[in-house]
């Protein structure tokens, strides 16, 4: 799902929308990664970027901590529209053990992350490429949106 940009040649692009969290109009921290709450997103069309534990051969989700059980294949049958942040070395390496082409990333507060499918997870206000994700605009302004690949945003419905 994406919105239609015009940059100053009038050439028509469609952006990847990805909302934060499951967060469509403004931060609900309560629900926050909760599967209910991304399934709401993913339903409206939205990518959803999830935040993603593995502990004791347990695979939960919850931004600060693990706070939601997640089931394997509640994953694997969204993956084509989660983008997978890994909160702890132990679920980057269970993504990519899993092998099943998902699409997860780590980072902290580097300005760019490459996510395992290629693309730029980009730190609010940094420099963007036509492979970024420009990440939580709303934050800090980046210069160049338009030429982004995608937005994730809590704020992602003002986007469409």
């Amino acid at each position: 799902m994406g919105r239609k940009l015009y940059n100053e040649n009038f050439i028509t692009k469609i952006m990847k929308l990805i909302s934060h969290r499951g967060n469509i109009e403004g931060v609900i921290e309560s629900s926050e990664n909760d599967p209910q709450y991304i399934d709401k997103a993913l339903n409206l069309g939205y990518d959803v970027e999830i935040d993603i534990w593995y502990v004791d051969k347990i695979l939960y989700s919850g931004h600060d901590a693990p706070t939601y059980t997640l089931d394997l294949n509640w994953l694997l049958d969204r993956k084509e529209m989660l983008w997978i942040h890994s909160k702890n070395i132990t679920s980057l390496k269970y993504m990519k053990d899993l092998d099943e082409h998902l699409h997860y990333f780590w980072h902290q507060t580097d300005d760019i992350t490459i996510t395992s499918k290629g693309f730029f997870w980009t730190y609010p206000g940094k420099e963007l490429t036509n492979h970024s994700i420009a990440v939580l605009p709303e934050k800090e302004k980046f210069n160049n949106i338009e030429d982004s690949y995608g937005i994730c945003s809590d704020f992602i419905k003002k986007y469409r």
